[in-house]
């Protein structure tokens, strides 16, 4: 059988660590997330543990994650992490659950349709390019600052057709706050059974955090909303969040605009820029990489900036940005909490145990990848002789609740990187490429570079 077979197994649960008595294993989770849920998984393929006082079990398998996630809707109930990320997205479609995520998933997903997404490629290669332009040989670069200034400015025009005039950064730096104190919280094991009412320090910060996106994300909206339909901006996220109706003739409400919007600014910056931070990063350790990328850039485009339609003939491209996503999946975990009793791989799960999975530890699971730590964007070649199971790889999730701007981060990752591969190389400093846990994996230091010409 080959390494990369996945065949169906019994999901027979297996004990995990014993914990403590109360806390169970709280105090090793919050300690470090990634690290636990590595150890849950050389327990087995389905774990059983307790986070505090609620039962859990963790699931690596690719053909039990698939059968969980697709789940997820039916049986399972999207879990809550904590208090923070709550107060940042609301009741937004990555929290919502049943009948109101289901309406609002209807009235959100025509923005990111593929058609879409054709035109949003234009506005992403130019503002890359302008980046490009501001680029020299020798410059000093904090790379995770640059690529964040760069998507957010792709996302705000994209999605909401204007420019912030943010000046110093004021999003970005409250984002960057955010998942400071969302590490926090994780990190703290205990916080994340705070009471809602409780004000440590890390929540004021995180409060006064949301406050600036708030501001920043209101002006866009009231200043959509005194537009005269006729100018034709009325065409992009956040036209059609305002003019969306769902089959009952609603509208959404203010605060649902709201929630919307901050959630698809968040996600559609942060998720690429943190991937586009991780691969210059990879690359700047793997001159046989870059040089097949500069091989490929060379031969397709010619000199001339890339285009929608060059995203499916740069394979190598593609392939740097899936194994990027692989080693460090932006969004490395997903739990989901059984509503009914249920079961998985024929085994039960009672009502109100947490279920998780791990993309984080799926993606590094040297069953499914031979060499696992290491980048080799070469494992993703057509005809590569190790087959990947599905759900061995899903940095977007997957079921009915698969991220929406899947294809808006494939596309802009890629294209963003080939415009700015093809005139620069960015000569990392020294890293140990250790994440930081939070709302999404960043590295846990700044990655600064050097700018090299090619």
């Amino acid at each position: 059988m080959s390494l990369m077979a996945a065949p169906a197994a019994s999901a027979r649960p297996v004990p995990g660590p014993r914990g403590l008595p109360l806390f169970g294993n709280l105090t090793a989770f919050g300690r470090d997330p990634l690290a636990f849920f590595g150890r849950l998984r050389d327990h087995g393929d389905v774990v059983t543990w307790r986070l505090g006082p609620r039962r859990s079990v963790f699931v690596s398998r690719p053909d039990h994650i698939a059968e969980f996630l697709a789940a997820v809707e039916q049986t399972f109930e999207p879990l809550e992490i904590g208090w923070g990320l709550k107060q940042l997205v609301g009741d937004s479609v990555l929290l919502s659950k049943g009948a109101a995520w289901r309406r609002k998933r209807t009235l959100v997903q025509p923005t990111v349709r593929p058609r879409h997404v054709r035109t949003y490629a234009i506005t992403m290669v130019d503002c890359a390019t302008e980046l490009a332009g501001a680029w020299c040989e020798g410059q000093r670069v904090d790379v995770r600052r640059e690529m964040t200034r760069l998507t957010q400015r792709i996302v705000v025009r994209t999605l909401f057709g204007n420019d912030l005039e943010d000046d110093g950064g004021r999003l970005g730096d409250a984002m960057a706050a955010i998942q400071r104190e969302l590490a926090t919280e994780l990190r703290g094991g205990v916080n994340l059974f705070l009471p809602s009412w409780a004000r440590p320090p890390w929540r004021r910060r995180l409060l006064a955090a949301v406050t600036v996106v708030d501001a920043e994300i209101r002006r866009l909206i009231d200043a959509r909303r005194a537009e005269d339909p006729a100018d034709g901006r009325q065409d992009d996220l956040l036209g059609r969040l305002l003019a969306a109706r769902d089959e009952d003739g609603r509208a959404l409400t203010a605060r649902e605009v709201r929630d919307e919007a901050v959630t698809l600014w968040a996600a559609g910056h942060e998720t690429t820029s943190t991937t586009l931070t991780w691969t210059w990063l990879l690359l700047s350790r793997s001159p046989d990489a870059r040089a097949r990328l500069t091989e490929e850039l060379d031969r397709v485009l010619g000199g001339r900036p890339p285009a929608y339609e060059d995203y499916e003939q740069l394979p190598w491209t593609r392939q740097i940005v899936k194994e990027a996503l692989r080693l460090y999946p932006p969004a490395w975990v997903i739990p989901a909490v059984a509503g009914k009793d249920a079961a998985l791989g024929g085994s039960p799960v009672r009502a109100g145990t947490i279920v998780w999975c791990s993309q984080w530890t799926t993606h590094r699971d040297p069953r499914w990848f031979r060499d696992p730590a290491a980048f080799r964007p070469e494992r993703w070649d057509a005809g590569a002789p190790d087959a990947v199971p599905d759900h061995a790889w899903f940095p977007f999730g997957g079921g009915q609740r698969t991220c929406l701007g899947a294809r808006f981060a494939l596309v802009e990752a890629t294209l963003v990187l080939a415009t700015l591969a093809r005139r620069f190389h960015l000569e990392a400093d020294p890293h140990d490429g250790r994440p930081a846990v939070g709302l999404l994996l960043q590295p846990a230091v700044p990655v600064r570079a050097t700018v090299r010409a090619r």
